[in-house]
């Protein structure tokens, strides 16, 4: 390579980067203004630097099989800058991709097609308006989940009129220096990094204030003991994350609490309580549920994708094998457990355990009662998970048909929340560390043949999880963003 030539690649990654800067205050002012969310093919950009925003640019190689400037998609934001639009979620690599394979041509007339119903809906930003839009939020307990959920909720809360975290409800008795302590664990996640923003404790008033939201700190030694519009909350949404109570008479005892006017637990809902997975089931939710259930993270997982073979081939039958971090249920080291083999130590073995997962699928999925098997093995990594679905369909199928299908199901369909799609031979559990789909199918694992399908499913059993649950959140809130564009392809 000539000289001149080396010097041309520095010049046009410099480009690019300059490009994506002048990207960065056009989508926050989109999303702080208008609460418009704008990603790029699932991957959201929105308080990213600038080498993400041109990663998730580049990730378009993947499953489009060409590349995607951030010079194609800078137009778009600045078009959208000056419509008044109203809440969505927008994505502008998918846009951009379409609109160069139309041709190009009036761009502001193609966004007004593309996005049409939530141009002219700008929304009132007075003081009063948005709080009269938001949902109070208490979160019980504040374990892994729990933080995540934190962290989503705060991060979010940038955008006004949505859901807005108001208090943690933790057990009495804690250290001197809980406040801290929480705060610290908040703060630092050895899995998942550090909090994006500022924390500061305020021991007088006992709260925590991340990134200005002020969320108080509440001791109790039960969920019906709260007396939530004390601190002025009202009509919350209570997200039990403690899995202590998982039937309706324990869950139940929240809503004895003054301010309280709904219930979600993240793990499978035992009884009548509908479990829920977004995507899937979650038009069953009705303003007269009072409690409901988030299902499982492995559920979750599995659920959307079961769904879109079991539409397109049928599934006779099969088999689900997790393979599961450990988790806190677990022992560090050798010691009595009440459950099976979960009492040796977990970063030491890879444990056999049961798993409800395969059969908690047909409470979101009744078309596959009875048709699946399921069994889990805990391994030594802290996140991130496997489920390994072993199939029997009604129709033959083979890798390429079967890839290509689930690969259109993450990117066009209305399942691309819930599935993604990777296509790399060397991708490992740390790389979707953070993914905020429910499951990531990996198409290089794929093995077909006849009637029989195996895939390979990856997912953040934590922070996947805990974008799921915000998600189902939101709907019994009565929180709405449009997904734009509907299809890219027709």
């Amino acid at each position: 390579m000539s000289h001149e030539q080396i010097n041309q690649c520095l010049s046009n990654w410099m480009d690019r980067e300059s490009t994506a800067e002048a990207m960065i205050p056009l989508i926050g002012r989109l999303y702080r203004k208008n609460n418009v969310v704008t990603s790029v093919y699932g991957r959201a950009i929105i308080n990213q630097s600038v080498i993400d925003i041109i990663r998730a640019h580049r990730y378009v190689r993947q499953v489009e099989g060409g590349e995607l400037s951030v010079r194609d998609t800078l137009p778009l934001l600045q078009a959208m800058d000056q419509m008044d639009l109203g809440r969505a979620h927008v994505d502008i690599g998918k846009l951009a991709v379409k609109f160069k394979e139309e041709g190009g041509g009036d761009l502001t007339a193609f966004l007004k097609r593309e996005i049409g119903p939530v141009v002219g809906l700008y929304p009132s930003q007075s003081e009063e308006d948005a709080n009269n839009d938001t949902k109070d939020v208490v979160l019980y307990g504040f374990g892994r989940i729990g933080r995540l959920l934190a962290r989503i909720l705060i991060e979010k809360a940038g955008g006004g009129n949505n859901l807005r975290l108001r208090a943690i409800v933790v057990r009495q008795g804690g250290a001197e220096n809980d406040l801290e302590k929480r705060a610290s664990l908040l703060r630092r996640d050895s899995v998942h990094g550090p909090f994006d923003g500022s924390i500061r404790v305020d021991e007088k008033e006992s709260a925590l204030i991340a990134n200005g939201n002020f969320i108080k700190v509440i001791y109790s030694d039960g969920p019906d003991k709260v007396d939530y519009t004390e601190y002025g909350i009202n009509n919350a949404i209570v997200i039990d994350n403690t899995g202590k109570w998982r039937d309706e008479e324990g869950l139940g005892l929240h809503l004895k609490s003054k301010g309280v006017s709904r219930v979600i637990l993240t793990a499978p809902g035992k009884g009548d309580i509908k479990n829920i997975v977004y995507g899937i089931n979650n038009d069953w939710i009705t303003d007269e549920d009072k409690i409901l259930s988030a299902a499982s993270c492995t559920t979750n997982a599995i659920t959307p994708v079961l769904k879109a073979i079991h539409d397109e081939y049928g599934i006779e039958n099969g088999h689900v094998e997790t393979v599961h971090a450990y988790t806190n249920d677990q022992n560090l080291i050798d010691n009595y457990h009440k459950g099976s083999r979960r009492g040796r130590s977990a970063p030491l073995n890879m444990v056999i355990t049961e798993t409800g997962a395969a059969k908690a699928v047909s409470k979101a999925l009744p078309e596959l009662k009875g048709k699946l098997t399921g069994n889990a093995i805990r391994v030594p990594i802290p996140n991130v998970s496997m489920a390994i679905l072993n199939l029997n369909l009604n129709k033959e199928v083979d890798v390429e048909s079967v890839n290509d299908y689930l690969r259109e199901m993450a990117l066009h369909s209305e399942l691309q929340k819930q599935i993604d799609f990777v296509n790399s031979p060397e991708v490992v559990s740390t790389d979707f560390v953070g993914s905020r789909h429910a499951g990531i199918v990996d198409a290089q694992a794929t093995i077909a043949g006849g009637k029989r399908l195996i895939l390979y499913v990856w997912y953040d059993n934590e922070f996947g999880y805990s974008a799921q649950v915000i998600r189902v959140v939101n709907q019994m809130a009565g929180i709405n963003y449009p997904i734009f564009p509907k299809r890219s392809r027709d």
